[in-house]
């Protein structure tokens, strides 16, 4: 008869256990002579997306939250605004090098997104194709939708993707958007694919997008705190940061003929072309605003202090254009 100790059947069962991982905190198994395990968000993982399995006890496991801030609840400053003409559904502001909250109110709540959903449309393309690679237009880039914003493309017009973007996201052109996920991801339903799997890698699980462009349908919503996941993403890219904080772009690209088509168009966000000044300490960056009937007037934005620290905002369903400038403004005075 063998025996085998108590001991050695504990040891091996925990020798084999997947060890779970705080979201917001590390586990340092030693102190010394450890090696770093990094994890992504893994949605489908019922327990946690931060478990490993090792037998060296100087290993560490290292968070996916360890450098996002991590909104759990309302962090409010004041009496806030919930009906009337200055009133808004969600918002937050978020210091994005020292990941802490400064503002939060329904930063959960699913709501539609409009044209800030070319931050994600940019993020994908930037991460997927070359700057130069010439784009395409064909017949779904003809957008009929009363008052959806357009660059007027015809099918068999052509530019380069950095082209693209600038127009995509100075512009809000949604003929551009699609282009770009024609040319990119093959088809819109297929680019939209690439929006989803991107947003879900970076722990926006709150958010789902149908299309490159933000027009209405409500299969496509999104919350103040994944916009600011995701727009911390796009903001690692330096092309992304340097066309947000141009006040005007203007360009020439090719239609079908040969003949060469020019365009020029201003910034969307109020803040970069001076019609609204930010607090004397605060400079802004740039960002994307959306509008639609359904989703409200919206703004997600960069701005930087004077030490240099950054900060992403975002207003989400803001009863008018003021309203929403408004409280960005008013939670960029909470930055000291």
């Amino acid at each position: 008869m063998k025996c085998i100790s108590k001991f050695f059947t504990w040891h091996k069962l925990c020798r084999r256990q997947l060890v779970s991982v705080l979201m917001v905190m590390p586990i340092f198994l030693s102190a010394c002579g450890s090696k770093q395990f990094d994890y992504a968000f893994d949605i489908n993982n019922s327990q946690s997306a931060f478990r490993f399995e090792t037998s060296n006890a100087n290993d560490i496991a290292e968070s996916f939250a360890s450098d996002l801030a991590v909104v759990s609840e309302d962090v409010i400053a004041g009496e806030e605004v919930s009906t009337g003409e200055n009133s808004y559904a969600s918002a937050v502001l978020v210091n994005s090098d020292k990941n802490d909250v400064l503002y939060s109110k329904n930063a959960h709540a699913k709501l539609y997104p409009a044209s800030m959903t070319k931050v994600m449309t940019a993020l994908v393309a930037l991460e997927n194709c070359d700057k130069d690679k010439i784009l395409t237009a064909d017949m779904n880039c003809m957008i009929t939708e009363d008052g959806a914003q357009v660059a007027g493309l015809q099918v068999g017009d052509t530019m380069t993707l950095d082209q693209a973007l600038h127009i995509l996201l100075i512009y809000s052109a949604n003929d551009v958007a699609v282009m770009i996920a024609d040319n990119v991801g093959g088809s819109v339903e297929g680019f939209a694919d690439m929006m989803n799997a991107k947003a879900k890698a970076l722990g926006a699980t709150n958010t789902h997008f149908v299309n490159p462009h933000g027009l209405h349908d409500e299969k496509h919503y999104t919350t103040a705190y994944d916009m600011y996941l995701m727009f911390n993403a796009a903001c690692k890219y330096e092309e992304f940061t340097e066309i947000i904080n141009m006040s005007s772009y203007t360009t020439s690209y090719k239609h079908a003929s040969g003949t060469t088509a020019d365009f020029s168009c201003d910034n969307t966000n109020r803040f970069i072309t001076g019609k609204i000044y930010a607090p004397t300490n605060i400079t802004v960056m740039g960002g994307k605003t959306g509008t639609t009937l359904a989703a409200g007037a919206c703004l997600v934005m960069l701005s930087k202090d004077t030490k240099g620290d950054s900060y992403i905002s975002c207003v989400m369903k803001g009863k008018n254009i003021d309203a929403t400038y408004g409280k960005t403004k008013a939670m960029l005075e909470l930055i000291k």
